[in-house]
């Protein structure tokens, strides 16, 4: 049979009226829900004044069809704001909450020791024109060992010390790779520190890992000498174990560097009268150092002639050991919370 356009249309007026109240009444999740289903339902009044469109006479149609369009997408609005309002209105009441239970302090994370003492090494070294340079943690031998002057039947080569992945790749044993491909990608002026993750077939005990943070530092230019060296050292160590530390340079070897020093500083632990932690030195080794060879320079393509320039690298991890008075480098690395809290 066919029914009037306008008496549909009031139809659906009505039903917005009562639909919309309906919904602004509701008083939780469960009453909003029936709320919907009573009109916006696949059952629901809304769905049944629809299924009479179909006897509308065609020229009321698209005036009719306006209409409910218009009743179903405020019914809709109205049901998405009143349940974001009840959600909201649920989330401050918030969880229910025994007030018996005693209270809990918050958990908050801090920084680890090590990334402690390596961000406080690159400030320093910062006010002396160096920048922070990082590279890649798998190498290969030309980057970590030849364009550095070691053999590759150089001890430090050999497997016992180093993780070979495949024929001319390993895990890097020091960050001096990122030193090489520095020089080979820019030209002097160079003042770079290198810290990162390396790794070598070394024993897990209380001094030593297989996997450890180190950080090293690079300067060439013209002009550079052992004074200027020494100097720089001289200022890192004062900014960062204090005005009364002294240093004390031992000659040593390293093949990437000529003439080569390790650096000790005083025992913290005693001042410098002699302990067992420094063996009754009153010494404490924290880097080894030098000048850098000029082979190479020759490597990277640099001229021996023209350019000099000094290397460094240190352990951040011995160096926090050293700050923090902790015995064992193992404790550094087990992610034991409640040792690490103290350093927050």
């Amino acid at each position: 049979m066919t029914i009037e356009g306008a008496a549909l249309r009031d139809r659906l007026d009505e039903i917005l009226a009562r639909g919309l109240a309906a919904i602004e009444d509701a008083t939780d999740e469960s009453t909003l829900e029936e709320a919907r289903v009573r009109f916006l339902g696949r059952n629901g009044l809304l769905s049944d004044a629809l299924s009479a469109m179909r006897d509308v006479p065609a020229a009321e149609k698209p005036e009719t069809g306006r209409a409910a369009n218009r009743t179903k997408s405020e019914l809709e609005a109205a049901f998405e704001r009143r349940r974001a309002a009840l959600a909201g209105t649920s989330a401050e009441r918030g969880p229910a909450r025994d007030l018996t239970l005693p209270g809990r302090r918050a958990w908050r994370g801090g920084l680890h020791p090590v990334t402690r003492v390596i961000d406080e090494i690159c400030g320093i070294f910062r006010e002396l024109g160096f920048t922070v340079a990082t590279g890649p943690e798998i190498e290969t031998d030309w980057h970590n060992f030849t364009a550095l002057n070691i053999p590759l039947d150089h001890p430090a080569a050999d497997m016992h010390d180093t993780f070979y992945l495949d024929d001319g790749v390993l895990l890097r044993t020091h960050t001096s790779p990122v030193q090489a491909r520095v020089m080979l990608e820019h030209r002097p002026p160079i003042r770079i520190l290198a810290p990162g993750l390396v790794f070598r077939r070394d024993p897990w005990d209380a001094s030593h890992a297989p996997a450890f943070e180190q950080i090293e530092g690079l300067a060439v230019d013209e002009g550079i000498d052992f004074v200027e060296f020494r100097a720089a050292i001289d200022f890192f160590v004062h900014r960062f174990f204090g005005p009364s530390a002294r240093t004390r340079f031992r000659p040593s070897y390293f093949p990437f560097t000529e003439p080569s020093a390790e650096v000790d500083v005083t025992c913290l632990l005693c001042g410098g009268t002699g302990c067992p932690a420094c063996k009754g030195t009153g010494w404490v080794e924290i880097m080894g150092s030098g000048m850098v060879n000029p082979a190479v320079f020759e490597a990277v393509g640099y001229d021996p002639e023209r350019y000099t320039g000094y290397a460094f690298g240190m352990g951040p991890a011995r160096i926090a050991m050293l700050r923090y008075r902790i015995p064992d480098i193992r404790l550094l690395y087990e992610g034991d919370a409640g040792f690490l809290e103290q350093f927050r």
